[in-house]
């Protein structure tokens, strides 16, 4: 017998979670209650490739929803300034391609030779399909005549990706609530009962929190503890704004560098979204707002806005009979876009994992465990971002360079690049590359020239014009970004 489910907050969670739950379980009574008095902050956001297969999960074409949503393809996230390090101004991590097979081994080798002395070329942007997609501004679909798949995500209006699956979601027969929950009722097991509308009341077999950082279910109601990563990630505010849209637009997110932090830009067709993370530790609101306008060249144009972060996570994402989701459930900063990819792997998880409990909480720690490692996992990708950063610039980046609030899994993997180990060996050995796969790992670790002094490399006869040659023939079956977009708008 399926769940009745009732949905606290829309937003893209929200809307996330009824429109999965909706395709697993349609006989299911599901309502999403969403307050008017609520607002969403819509800014412009990215997202990592899972994001393609939960529209294709839903039956929802990219000319259906992109132009909607003033969205644009993704094909990674380039690094800007986080390394003083000659020659290393700058990297790409690129999503993953089915050709990258042919060259990510000769990657690997590079780096492993260059950290063990030898003077080979390890830069990570010479080796990848997606950044040579990236830098020569070429959409992410080759032409039918290309049978190997480019991975990318997307850029998008977050707000109107919400609009988008509410459409989606009440045409399946969710029930839409425009109201605002003024009480929760919580029995003696800890189960919540109902939810108090006023006028009304809302009874359930399985309450989602998609209520943003203000967790109304899970922590407020149930009283789940939260689990602050501040002393591993230092970012706990942003200040955005939008700037014109550009000519032609990238088909990938920028991460720039600044005093206290760092900025994206995230080009959508309707405007560019800007954002900059900062540590209030080390910068106030106006500090870091008149930092980004310079950055932007915009002066005293526009209007900022800004923003808490709650970094960290709940105890337990599944408690009684409640599921937290969204910012409800935990928020690791933007820097490599996996808050929605946390939501998709937790709904999609749960529904897993209650369905073969027989509609039961026997897989509930099961689950919780494996969501926890999740987050954790994801959040020493971030952390080695700041740890392994080659900047002397700023208090802040000194602090983050010398802190050692680090996981042993992290440690583990630092000790492996810097004293010559095989990378790939040890994080198969720790069973993280779900997480984070080598590929993303040595991106960062080469990315930021973490090498031995060049003086003291030794010569050595290796040549990678063959990937470049490579390579380049690849991606004469891409065509223009904006091109490619024309083509969803035109379908």
């Amino acid at each position: 017998m399926t769940p009745s489910i009732v949905i606290l907050g829309g937003g893209t969670a929200g809307w996330m979670a009824a429109c999965l739950m909706a395709k697993a379980w349609p006989a299911s009574t599901i309502t999403v209650i969403e307050s008017p008095d609520i607002g969403i902050v819509g800014v412009g956001e990215g997202s990592t490739p899972q994001l393609r297969a939960f529209f294709r999960t839903l039956g929802i074409a990219e000319a259906d929803w992109m132009p909607a949503a003033n969205a644009t393809y993704k094909v990674g996230i380039e690094f800007r300034g986080w390394s003083d390090a000659s020659g290393y101004d700058r990297y790409f991590h690129p999503f993953a391609s089915d050709v990258d097979v042919h060259t990510e081994g000769a990657f690997h080798a590079a780096h492993h030779a260059r950290r063990t002395g030898h003077d080979v070329p390890a830069h990570p942007d010479r080796f990848f399909l997606n950044t040579r997609l990236a830098r020569e501004g070429l959409g992410p679909i080759a032409a039918e005549t290309f049978p190997f798949d480019a991975a990318y995500g997307y850029h998008f209006d977050a707000h109107l990706v919400g609009a988008v699956l509410r459409e989606h979601a009440i045409g399946r027969g969710v029930r839409h609530l425009p109201r605002t929950v003024v009480h929760t009722s919580v029995d003696e097991s800890g189960n919540i009962r109902k939810l108090s509308l006023g006028d009304e009341e809302v009874s359930a077999d399985i309450f989602v929190d998609c209520s943003g950082f203000r967790s109304v279910l899970a922590q407020q109601a149930l009283g789940v503890p939260f689990v602050n990563f501040g002393e591993n990630l230092f970012n706990d505010r942003a200040v955005v704004m939008p700037t014109s849209a550009e000519a032609a637009t990238k088909p990938y997110t920028t991460a720039t560098a600044m005093k206290n932090g760092w900025v994206w830009d995230i080009p959508l067709t309707s405007r560019t979204g800007n954002g900059y993370v900062y540590s209030s530790r080390y910068c106030d609101p106006d500090g870091a707002e008149a930092e980004l306008r310079a950055h932007l060249g915009v002066g005293d144009d526009g209007t900022a806005r800004h923003l808490e972060m709650k970094v960290g996570r709940v105890a337990d994402t599944w408690r009684g009979n409640c599921l937290a989701v969204g910012l409800a459930q935990g928020f690791i900063e933007p820097l490599e876009a996996t808050a929605l990819h946390i939501v998709q792997a937790t709904v999609e998880g749960f529904i897993e994992s209650y369905e073969d409990g027989g509609f039961t909480p026997e897989h509930r720690s099961t689950f919780n465990a494996t969501i926890a490692r999740r987050y954790e996992g994801i959040r020493d990708y971030i952390v080695a971002h700041y740890r392994m950063n080659q900047r002397t610039d700023t208090p802040y980046w000194c602090d983050n360079a010398a802190h050692d609030r680090l996981s042993d899994s992290l440690k583990s993997l630092m000790t492996a690049w810097f004293t010559g180990r095989d990378l790939t060996a040890e994080i198969a050995h720790q069973d993280i590359a779900r997480y984070y796969a080598p590929l993303s790992w040595g991106c960062l670790f080469a990315g930021y020239g973490t090498f031995p002094n060049a003086a003291r490399l030794r010569p050595a006869d290796v040549s990678s014009d063959g990937i470049d040659d490579f390579l380049r023939r690849c991606a004469l079956n891409f065509t223009p970004h904006d091109a490619l977009l024309a083509t969803k708008e035109s379908a």
